[in-house]
């Protein structure tokens, strides 16, 4: 079975695909594209906000909390990029333009942060804002388009979909600290145009990729009827170049005053869907109510969660003991990865290790419990409450651990990242899974701008907090415990909730699981 039945009534019928185990053979093209696309928007996270005190402050930790502040604004950006970018695929251009538009924009980003110049770099973090938001938000939106709503494949294919998203997010740290740090720079001096370089061409490779592999969706995203003229991509890519600057001018006016933009933003997206679903009925009507529950939830997630590529990237650099091989192993080590201690940039990877290790375990886990399978609601619930226990975790290590150079164990921040892959596994790809069920049938790419949306506020926020997290002198054990603690009880007081109302949000989706 291919799921070849109408997928939604007023939509094309999905093509019988040929299948790869067990799913539609364009999954594994988009999973790829993804890969590479998620290569280079991860292969610079780990330098970010180092490259931006070293280059920008001349390394002095005062820098901390402005470059935590800058990370925070361009992720949020990143995502709220994917509202546009979503509009565009549904009423221009269609999913497949859009990538391929997406990609080249991108790259170019991509290759101008590389240049050491503040302007240029923060125009570049822009391009590549307004590249991701073409790219985004379509090609996820796209995996749900190769599954009937009623497959139970869906949420399986999302959970592969997200593996590709977290290859390619582990492999990137690795290679592109090992060029800055060992092949072009040192430890020292990194070369962070290295790191940039790389990435920019990984983009190349997705958007080649994409290019080629098309063909395989066989019409899947492509323009609405009456919308397939070439002229629209000029169009459109004019409408980009006017973009960029905008986006530099948000980026530049600072994370607390991009917040109420942000947060204007939402509620306009909110009341656009809300008007969708009245005019579809009280059943749409209910699902998008629901839908936008979650996405007020989501933002608190990601507020805590997204301290990986921020204050935890200080934290690694500064107060954790990343000595974990001993002096009897040093030369052995030294002689394998070139590394007497382990990078701070590997840290990024294990996120993705621990995806990559327990995705499989937990779609198996949502399928083995049958009937007794959490409600969406509540799997959000379990993700908000084990981001949560990654910070109590902290909170111990911060408090009890310490040891005499003022560091705490490498074990405890490597945990942690494994704590919080659990719960972004139960929120995550189980997200973009439910605004494919849930959005008004002629905005699917539209609500699934309003989640990215929704993570990207939480992204902007997760920079504010990091930056109270640092402090103005640079982070410190104290510091970092009290910003934790509050991360801890946020958390766990906001899934506890989510728990409480589940049946009420459960019963507005009329029956979506």
């Amino acid at each position: 079975m291919s799921g070849a039945a109408p997928a939604t009534q007023g939509t094309a019928p999905i093509p019988d695909f040929s299948q790869r185990l067990g799913h539609p053979k364009p999954l594994w093209m988009l999973f790829m594209t993804e890969f590479w696309e998620r290569f280079a928007f991860y292969g610079i996270r780990w330098a970010l906000v180092l490259y931006i005190v070293h280059q920008f402050h001349g390394g002095d930790a005062s820098g901390e909390a402005s470059a935590n502040r800058v990370y925070g604004a361009y992720l949020a950006l990143v995502y709220a990029a994917a509202i546009f970018g979503g509009y565009v695929a549904d009423r221009i251009l269609g999913y497949q333009r859009s990538i391929l538009l997406g990609a080249v924009i991108m790259a170019t980003g991509l290759f101008m942060i590389a240049l050491p110049n503040e302007q240029i770099f923060k125009l570049g973090l822009a391009t590549i804002i307004c590249g991701n938001g073409l790219f985004k938000p379509n090609i996820s939106t796209m995996v749900g388009k190769l599954y009937s709503t009623g497959d139970e494949r869906r949420d399986s294919g999302f959970t592969i979909f997200y593996m590709g998203i977290n290859l390619g997010a582990m492999v990137a740290p690795l290679l592109t600290q090992w060029l800055a740090k060992k092949i072009f720079g040192s430890e020292t001096l990194p070369d962070y145009k290295m790191v940039f370089l790389s990435a920019g061409v990984g983009m190349l490779i997705s958007l080649v990729w994409f290019w080629f592999g098309r063909q395989q969706l066989q019409g899947i995203g492509r323009p609405p009827e009456g919308k397939a003229e070439k002229a629209k991509v000029l169009y459109v890519f004019l409408g980009a170049l006017v973009a960029i600057p905008i986006v530099y001018f948000l980026l530049a006016m600072g994370a607390n005053a991009l917040q109420g933009v942000l947060t204007a933003m939402f509620l306009g997206l909110c009341g656009l869907l809300l008007v969708e679903g009245f005019r579809e009925g009280s059943v749409q009507r209910d699902k998008v109510i629901a839908m936008l529950i979650i996405f007020t939830f989501n933002i608190l997630f990601w507020m805590f969660f997204e301290q990986a590529g921020s204050s935890f990237t200080f934290l690694a650099d500064k107060i954790v003991n990343r000595d974990i091989f001993g002096a009897s192993m040093a030369d052995f080590v030294f002689s394998i990865s070139g590394e007497r201690v382990f990078p701070t940039a590997w840290f990024q990877s294990v996120n993705s290790v621990a995806i990559i290790t327990l995705a499989p375990l937990i779609a198996w886990i949502w399928v083995a419990m049958g009937r007794a399978n959490p409600s969406i609601p509540r799997k959000f619930g379990l993700g908000l409450i084990f981001n949560g226990l990654a910070f109590l975790l902290l909170m111990f290590a911060l408090t009890k651990l310490v040891g005499e150079a003022g560091k705490i164990p490498f074990w405890t921040l490597f945990a942690v990242y494994w704590i919080q892959s659990i719960g972004e596994l139960c929120l995550s790809p189980i997200g973009l899974s439910m605004v494919t069920k849930l959005a008004p049938v002629r905005l699917v790419g539209f609500g699934m701008g309003g989640w990215f949306l929704s993570t990207g506020i939480g992204n902007n926020l997760s920079g504010i907090f990091a930056g109270v997290v640092s402090g103005e002198g640079g982070m410190t054990t104290a510091s970092a415990l009290s910003g934790y603690t509050f991360g801890f009880w946020a958390l766990v007081g906001a899934g506890g909730l989510l728990f409480l109302v589940a049946p009420l949000v459960q019963k507005l989706m009329h029956g979506v699981k």
